[in-house]
């Protein structure tokens, strides 16, 4: 009795096990449907002006300095002055200098009287060798002698010349007019070869400098003109075209450094002034999505795409033009019509159903 009593209840507890784990496979199996939001492609004309920020600079500045070192006694210059060519703007202490100088011009009148004797001593010894009082060795001596203080003169005059340009090293000259951008190290301060004593702005143009982010030169025409105007005073504007590029972006804000050199820029444009610097797009038809819609596949931008048909969805792969704030431009991939999704993309996978937000299907 014990036995028969076992299978009956085996066949009790078999049959309710089989319902459940049908249960549940019909649960699993059953088509989760995801809400999400979606936009309408349509292309729009993209020719909007970008503007940036900037200031004006000098296409050519170049930093002042004593080819030597000492202490200086005078620096003259002050930011803004205007300066001219061969100006005195700064001074060495000189006093070690000339006396070198003196030094080299003793050490020249020296070598020139001992020349002047080996040449008197050479003129007798060629004489008496003619007229056969004297021997052809003394007169070998003679000339070696002349000879050598032909070469200890030439010395020292490369030494009284090289003394001669180390005093005129002790005063800083200007090679080009200019107005003054920068200041160093006062009167009294010791500096070394090459230490920065002025920063002079020389007067051969004007360059609006601007730092731009990658996508200006994804999008700029291949030679773009830019239009520059004062911030204070938009009525004061010029034109450029961009002459310089940086070669690195800014470690901390990713940007570039572009310079627009000015033609006949007007003369309220001062250096360092705040200035707007504007360039025309082109014209051409571009297709812009939230920035929300774009997610990654294969290693590349994509976007879902929604088949009104059957409200499922699958992935596919644009190219991106630029990014904006709010915004991504996409040159190709996209077409008119076609239905992207815009949020909800994190939860979607090839062939997912889908439910539009605000809709009861």
């Amino acid at each position: 009795m014990a036995r028969y009593r076992t299978i009956i209840i085996i066949l009790t507890i078999v049959p309710a096990f089989l319902l459940a784990a049908c249960g549940r496979e019909s649960a699993e199996t059953a088509p989760v449907v995801r809400p999400v939001r979606t936009v309408t492609v349509a292309k729009s004309i993209a020719g909007a002006p970008l503007s940036f920020t900037g200031r004006i600079e000098a296409e050519d500045e170049v930093a002042l300095a004593f080819r030597i070192s000492g202490r200086l006694i005078e620096n003259n210059g002050k930011t803004g002055d205007r300066v001219q060519p061969g100006q005195v703007i700064a001074r060495l202490e000189s006093q070690n200098e000339l006396n070198t100088l003196r030094q080299a011009q003793a050490a020249v009148a020296a070598a020139q009287g001992q020349l002047t004797q080996a040449r008197n001593h050479f003129d007798r010894q060629q004489t008496l060798l003619a007229q056969g009082w004297t021997t052809r060795v003394n007169y070998d001596q003679a000339t070696q002698a002349q000879q050598t203080a032909q070469s200890q003169v030439d010395a020292a005059e490369a030494q009284l010349k090289t003394a001669h340009d180390l005093v005129s090293f002790t005063e800083l000259k200007v090679d080009a007019p200019g107005v003054i951008t920068a200041v160093g190290p006062g009167a009294g301060e010791v500096v070394q070869a090459g230490q920065m004593i002025l920063r002079l702005a020389r007067q051969d143009g004007r360059d609006a400098v601007f730092d731009v982010p990658a996508q200006f030169f994804r999008s700029a025409p291949s030679d773009p003109q830019i239009s520059v105007s004062l911030t204070d005073d938009p009525a004061v504007t010029a034109h450029g075209r961009v002459r310089q590029v940086g070669a690195q972006a800014d470690p901390v804000t990713r940007t570039f450094e572009i310079k627009v050199g000015l033609t006949n820029p007007p003369s309220a444009m001062r250096l360092g002034a705040t200035v707007v610097g504007r360039m025309e797009m082109d014209a051409v038809p571009i297709i812009e999505i939230p920035a929300s819609a774009l997610t990654r596949a294969n290693q590349q931008p994509a976007v879902w795409i929604v088949d009104p048909a059957s409200r499922t969805v699958s992935i596919r792969n644009v190219d991106v033009l630029r990014f904006e704030q709010a915004q991504v431009v996409v040159s190709q991939g996209l077409d008119t019509g076609e239905v992207v999704v815009t949020a909800g993309v994190q939860a979607l996978h090839p062939g997912q159903k889908i439910r539009l937000l605000g809709s009861e299907q």
